[in-house]
Formats: C-alpha cells, sequence, structure tokens
C-alpha cells in the first residue's frame, strides 16, 4: 500500500525526533530541529504535522498500534484462552512501545495535561479496540464496548508499571492479575446489565 506524501514525511520526521525526545522531550523546539535535520522545509512540516508534536505524538503510538496489529495476525493463539490472548495482545504492544521506552514515558506525561486528556482516552480505547479485534473478537453491542471499556481502563495501570517494570516475570504476573480483576468487574457488571438491556430490546421490537 502507497503513503500519502503526508504519512511519509511525517514518519521521516518522527525518525528523525525519536533518538532526541529521550532528552529534549515533546516540544516544539525539539520537533523542529528533527525537522530540519530530516531535510524537511516549512511547507512540508505544516502538511506533515499541522498540530504539530501533538500529530508527531499521535504518530508514534499509531504506529506501535500497527505493528501490535500485525504481530496479532501473523500469531497462532488458538490454544490459548480470552485471557491469554488479551494479555498476549497487551504485551505485543508494549513490545512495540519498548526500543523508545523514554519517548513513550514522556508522551504519556501529556495525557495527565487537561488540554490533551481526551486524546489520551481516545488513544486507551483505540489500542483496546486493537487488541480485541486481533485476537478475533466479533462481539457486538453491550459486549463489545464493555470489552474494550474495561481493557481501556486496564491498560494505564499497566503501562505506567511497564514504565519502571524491568523483570519480565513480575510484568507477567501483574498484567494478569489485572486482566483477571477486570475481566470479573466485566462478567459482573454485565449479570447487573442484561437484564435491562434486554428489556430495552424487547421495548425496540414492539
Amino acid at each position: 500500500m502507497t503513503l500519502a506524501p503526508s504519512c511519509t514525511l511525517r514518519a521521516r520526521w518522527l525518525d528523525a525526533l525519536l533518538p532526541q525526545v529521550p532528552f529534549d522531550g515533546w516540544t516544539e523546539a525539539a520537533a523542529k530541529a528533527a525537522g530540519e535535520a530530516a531535510g524537511l522545509d516549512a511547507g512540508e512540516q505544516a502538511l506533515a504535522a499541522p498540530n504539530g508534536v501533538a500529530d508527531l505524538v499521535e504518530a508514534f503510538f499509531d504506529a506501535a498500534e500497527a505493528e501490535t496489529a500485525e504481530q496479532l495476525a501473523e500469531a497462532n493463539l488458538e490454544a490459548l484462552g480470552v485471557r491469554e490472548k488479551v494479555a498476549f495482545g497487551v504485551k505485543a504492544w508494549l513490545e512495540a512501545l519498548a526500543p523508545h521506552r523514554e519517548a513513550a514515558r514522556k508522551a504519556s506525561t501529556r495525557g495527565f495535561l487537561p488540554w490533551v486528556a481526551g486524546d489520551a482516552m481516545q488513544r486507551t480505547w483505540s489500542v483496546a479496540d486493537t487488541i480485541w479485534t486481533g485476537i478475533g473478537d466479533t462481539s457486538e453491542d453491550y459486549n463489545k464496548y464493555s470489552k474494550r471499556g474495561l481493557l481501556a481502563a486496564t491498560l494505564p495501570l499497566i503501562f505506567l508499571r511497564w514504565l519502571d517494570e524491568t523483570d519480565e516475570a513480575v510484568l507477567d504476573s501483574y498484567i494478569s492479575d489485572r486482566l483477571t480483576g477486570a475481566m470479573r468487574f466485566g462478567q459482573s457488571a454485565g449479570k447487573l446489565a442484561r437484564p435491562m438491556l434486554d428489556m430495552i430490546e424487547r421495548m425496540k421490537r414492539r
């Protein structure tokens, strides 16, 4: 598939910026210097990332999400249970981010600022959807949104633990515990919500 010129330019810009982010952060000054180092003139920079650093941060996470989807598409997960499949997807996402862990750390701090909190929420939902879709989930309506919502709520906790956890076994255990808790909550919430949802569905048919 041929990428749009803006995507190609943005990828080139991001490649130049990522090595500097651990030192300079996701700043407009760092982005400008990286854009110049990548050989992008002002017009090309405007085309590649009209919103500046915000677009480059999004491109960084988009790339990790795309890599996660590719890894899930290639993996044979038939022997795994649902929780293990989800855990595999979560770890695939973290592995995609791992080469630029410090860039991920600095990007995460932007999500705690009020004016970008919405972007952070959309990102976690998108990652959750990529994982559930990648492991073959085809549920609709309440089940679809509850699964993704619970995983989206769990991902920030896992992400923050991953940033500083060097022991893979400890991280795996933490991921497993968080997912088990989320799924138990989802089962309980589903039992409570199902009668109401069934009633609403019956009313729609009248």
